[in-house]
């Protein structure tokens, strides 16, 4: 008779092939009820609604809401083709926020199909999903991505309201940026006889510099005998002009982001003090508080370190094979990949202290610190080499977080251009801000980024003559809570807010966070 491991064991194996081809939501018909049931008993499977399931780690806490964000875009996609086959397409609006590369999970997630019913499926984690009987875009305006169908780009300027524009201005110049002439655009308008939304286009257009598709929409139109008047829909004007051949919707979010974000920094942000001109009391300053950095920065994290595990890694006394547990073991790989990586943030420190452009230097050198962080893991034979090659290569997501970070395709379009800005950016308060935020956001490594983020931000905060600030492990969740704002609501004003208040205690000499012994 099997053991009720074996049992388990075939239970996962049936999970696994379903995975193998891409199954992220579990209808009851695809596993047996011994499967199914055994499978959730022991959390590997989290029902969604009746019927419905999603795979799930058993290590998670009750109420944990990574695997259902996790899976969210996946689920939607196959429940909605269950239900509407393929007579169904997300709003222009949702559409939109895809094509533009925001890939959040929405509050609630608003589909069209002329099947549909008028009503509200409540998901986990106060999610849901209204179905609106409304009718879809002509065939040759509904794309695919992933499963899911959306308007095109055109058709989906061309039916959202004028509200998208103010309330997601980013990813509506993002999308805005993707259309290269107005050809398509103006076949959909001409069709309806549509003088509203083309004055609306056009002034869209004009405000993302795009003069030439606004011209083409205004005289069109008029010469079509419509009688249409430009209106601006965005409530600003960027001093920005996206490049005409960028075509990445990713790159060119950051890059608005990057301009619609300064000002609120700069309002709010302690005014930088100017560059330390002695360096070697700067770096001592920094050696003084490195146990205290360290403590905190791998706490964030969840790792379980202590002063005198800090200092025996620091001090190079700490053999990797000595008698710890596996836990412990990996909390001294970490505590000695810090110190290392550390070590190499200190040489960037030096030369933005000497003088260098902030931004070239995080550039050169951001990987020598990832590759020290975690090459004693390697060494240890937990990570494989492969895994310092570089940016990842797969999906990654963030705990609890409503945020997905940009697919891992965008990371090497994305990254050098977060650098350039990076490098132009002549304010220190803003390289401080979006130095950290940016590069969490678009989370380039599959381990690591918040620590790697902490010590970016401390290499343009001595650039700014700031001295080095540690983030509290005791504020670890207003920390998060400020990320999420800026990552899901683009309000960078918390997260502004929440770091100067930590680099002011530094400018004042107040004391450091406690570390136990």
């Amino acid at each position: 008779m099997a053991s009720p491991r074996e049992k388990l064991a075939k239970s996962l194996k049936a999970l696994r092939e379903l995975q193998k081809r891409g199954v992220v939501a579990v209808r009851s018909a695809d596993l047996t009820r011994t499967h199914r049931e055994r499978l959730v008993k022991n959390g590997f499977l989290q029902e969604v609604m009746k019927g419905w399931y999603i795979p799930a780690r058993p290590d998670q806490a009750a109420g944990e809401s990574t695997a259902w964000y996790a899976s969210f875009w996946g689920f939607c996609a196959a429940y909605l083709q269950h239900r509407f086959g393929m007579n169904w397409c997300l709003s222009p609006e949702q559409s939109l926020l895809l094509h533009a590369g925001n890939m959040n999970v929405p509050r609630q997630l608003l589909v069209r199909s002329p099947k549909a019913r008028n009503r509200i499926t409540m998901l986990p984690h106060d999610t849901s999903l209204l179905d609106t009987r409304a009718a879809l875009p002509e065939a040759g305006h509904i794309v695919e991505k992933d499963g899911l169908r959306l308007f095109s780009i055109p058709a989906g300027l061309a039916s959202c309201g004028s509200g998208f524009f103010r309330q997601n201005a980013t990813e509506a110049r993002a999308a805005l940026s993707m259309v290269p002439d107005a050809s398509d655009v103006l076949a959909l308008l001409l069709e309806g006889g549509r003088t509203t939304v083309a004055g609306r286009l056009a002034g869209a257009f004009r405000n993302i510099g795009r003069d030439r598709i606004a011209d083409d929409i205004v005289k069109t139109m008029r010469t079509a005998d419509c009688d249409i008047r430009e209106r601006d829909p965005f409530e600003d004007k960027l001093n920005l002009i996206l490049p005409t051949r960028e075509q990445s919707p990713y790159v060119n979010r950051i890059r608005l982001m990057w301009q619609q974000m300064r000002e609120p920094i700069l309002k709010v942000f302690p005014v930088a003090p100017g560059r330390s001109s002695d360096i070697t009391a700067y770096l001592k300053a920094v050696d003084d508080i490195y146990v205290t950095d360290a403590y905190h920065s791998l706490s964030i994290e969840g790792y379980r370190v202590r002063r005198e595990l800090i200092e025996r890694v620091r001090s190079g006394e700490w053999d990797p094979d000595e008698n710890e547990d596996d836990r412990g073991h990996r909390n001294a790989l970490a505590a000695r990949g810090y110190w290392q990586a550390y070590q190499a943030v200190r040489q960037s420190l030096r030369k933005v202290l000497n003088g260098d452009n902030p931004g070239a230097v995080a550039a050169a050198d951001h990987r020598d610190w990832y590759r020290e962080m975690f090459g004693p893991s390697v060494t240890a034979g937990l990570l494989r080499t492969t895994d310092l090659a570089g940016y990842r290569s797969g999906p990654v997501y963030i705990r609890r977080s409503m945020h997905v970070p940009l697919r891992y395709e965008a990371v090497r379009d994305c990254m050098p251009a977060f650098f350039d800005l990076l490098g132009e950016e002549p304010e220190p308060a803003v390289r401080v801000v979006l130095g950290h935020f940016v590069f969490v956001y678009i989370h380039p490594y599959m381990d690591g980024n918040g620590r790697m983020g902490r010590f970016l931000m401390n290499v343009m905060l001595a650039a700014g003559g700031y001295p080095w600030t540690v983030v509290a492990l005791e504020k670890r969740d207003d920390y998060m809570a400020a990320l999420e704002s800026a990552s899901v609501d683009q309000d960078i004003l918390p997260f502004t807010s929440f770091l100067g208040r930590f680099v002011s205690d530094s400018l004042e000499g107040k004391s450091a966070p406690l570390v136990p012994d």
